[in-house]
């Protein structure tokens, strides 16, 4: 397994970040407000630069799929399968579905990965509301800029599956890079609970990263998740489970269904 601790100054990361999600987090639709509001931003991270950085921590390594599971370097990874198809006739997807089974005999590669910001970026602006809002939300920025550069450096450098790849930053935006980042508590993964898992294995302590009872992650401006690099790889959203994939996933994480079902609540029927 190859693990790897970056450290991203916020100058380094601003051509990376998503300008759309910051606009909507302030929920500004007009264009002379969005560029006034981002002149404000790009003056806030020049201030930020000197003082603050950004960390990603990533592992690559042998997996395996077995059932609904990705076996990731002998540590199993739990996860859950669509029960009712996106539309007519398509597939129930499960995120295990892009990675090779075991019974193949063949080994495939996987990526694990988490970023985070310095925990000052959401402690040390308290004692103002406007600066305490607007650099919170940078830092949130942040994080995922952070998972957007990493991701460059692993399909191009570290891993290397894609060193040809020539993208705008739109384009990496749009998501037009080969293979798929998911990101713990989005659709397709959506139990954040797993992070226990990714946290053993990456070690999240080494940028910074602890965890609640629940597995959300402090700071909370992170950002964890799996890297895939099969060609037909997508995104799609597991979506409401009934009670027999909450028992079955239950059993294959090893923990009681009363647990799951609090983990997953806003999957439930």
């Amino acid at each position: 397994m190859v693990r790897q601790v970056l450290k991203y100054s916020i100058s380094e990361l601003e051509p990376y970040i998503n300008w759309l999600y910051f606009y909507h987090a302030w929920q500004v639709g007009d264009s002379a407000e969005q560029a006034r509001l981002k002149g404000e931003a790009h003056a806030v991270l020049g201030s930020l630069d000197s003082d603050y950085s950004v960390h990603a921590l990533f592992a690559l390594g042998d997996a395996v799929s077995d059932g609904d599971d990705i076996v990731f370097e002998g540590t199993r990874i739990p996860l859950l399968r669509q029960q009712a198809p996106p539309s007519p006739g398509a597939p129930c997807l499960s995120l295990a579905d892009f990675i090779r089974p075991a019974s193949s005999g063949r080994v495939d590669r996987m990526g694990l990965f988490a970023t985070t910001v310095d925990a000052g970026l959401e402690a040390d602006f308290a004692s103002d509301d406007y600066m305490r809002m607007m650099v919170q939300l940078l830092a949130d920025r942040l994080a995922e800029a952070a998972a957007e550069r990493m991701h460059e450096q692993v399909r191009k450098q570290f891993w290397g599956y894609a060193r040809d790849e020539r993208l705008t930053m739109a384009e990496m935006h749009a998501e037009k890079y080969c293979g798929i980042r998911p990101a713990v508590g989005y659709p397709s993964l959506p139990d954040a609970s797993i992070n226990f898992i990714l946290g053993d294995i990456l070690g999240f302590s080494a940028i910074g990263i602890r965890l609640t009872e629940s597995g959300a992650m402090k700071p909370h401006a992170s950002v964890s998740g799996l890297m895939m690099a099969h060609p037909a790889a997508r995104y799609f959203a597991v979506g409401r489970i009934g009670a027999d994939q909450l028992a079955d996933y239950a059993r294959r994480r090893g923990l009681p269904v009363s647990l799951i079902r609090k983990f997953l609540v806003s999957n439930l029927y």
